[in-house]
């Protein structure tokens, strides 16, 4: 299984390189289900392997200018704000019993990961439907920022990204595009540093109640292979049509998604009913 995970943190790294966002969505499940990490732990773990990856990712992005540092620190801060306040004071603050449905109950560690779930089917379908990208041509809209919209979803983001410990790449990349009208390829540069910085400054947040628990070993070798995997995923993307790609990945997050809620629900406790 061990095995397993070392391909899938590649694979993570690969499509943080490639489509921006979705290598996130695969962190929690791979350390949880291929390394066996506790969930709670799992979502800390995966804000400093998604945020790591995504730094050094942003990096080219940088050099070929298609990153907005101005869209960067208006999304970012709020986003930074919610994920820090998250990751310090709501996610210790959830029972690890959150409540009962008739003999089922409901822990924490099965909470999250069936939000986690939820989201991956979320993510998955607005990878798999067809956008019509206007702005994905070379003409570059003149930037008007909707201020309070970018604030709120900065803010959304910010809490899922604390509660779960995904990046939000699906969320911040139509956001960047519709919000700040930011051509497709400078929503994705965007993209990595925004998650890189909130998932770095989430996981500070938890340093101070996990630090003696965690496994550096584990979390820096899975870390290094996402990091190898971005570079894997920025050459290919110069060679690889990002919409097939996308779709692909797309139907590959339904299944897992809906693998974690069978799983979780039912399989387990020998059904949940």
């Amino acid at each position: 299984m061990e095995i397993i995970g070392y391909i899938s943190s590649i694979i993570i790294g690969i499509s943080l390189g490639l489509i921006g966002g979705g290598g996130s969505i695969l962190t929690v499940p791979v350390l949880v289900y291929l390394f066996g990490v506790e969930p709670m732990m799992a979502t800390a773990y995966s804000l400093f392997i998604v945020g790591t990856s995504s730094l050094v990712g942003a990096f080219p992005k940088y050099k070929q200018g298609l990153i907005s540092l101005k869209t960067a620190i208006v999304f970012g801060i709020p986003s930074i704000i919610a994920v820090f306040a998250t990751r310090k004071f709501i996610v210790p603050s959830i029972p690890t019993e959150v409540f009962q449905l008739g003999d089922f109950v409901v822990t924490k560690s099965i909470l999250m990961m069936v939000l986690f779930a939820v989201l991956m089917v979320a993510a998955s379908v607005s990878m798999i439907r067809e956008k019509k990208n206007k702005t994905n041509g070379a003409e570059v809209e003149e930037q008007k920022f909707n201020y309070p919209m970018i604030i709120i979803e900065g803010l959304v983001v910010g809490v899922l990204t604390g509660l779960v410990g995904a990046g939000g790449g699906f969320l911040i990349i139509p956001a960047l595009v519709m919000l700040s009208k930011l051509p497709m390829k400078m929503a994705v540069g965007t993209s990595l540093l925004i998650i890189a910085a909130k998932s770095l400054i989430g996981f500070m947040g938890d340093i101070s109640t996990h630090a003696s628990n965690m496994d550096w070993t584990l979390l820096l070798i899975v870390t290094a292979l996402a990091i190898a995997g971005i570079f894997v995923g920025n050459a290919l993307s110069k060679k690889i049509d990002g919409n097939k790609l996308k779709k692909g990945f797309g139907w590959f997050v339904l299944v897992m998604g809906l693998y974690i809620i069978i799983n979780e629900l039912f399989l387990k406790t020998g059904g949940g009913h």
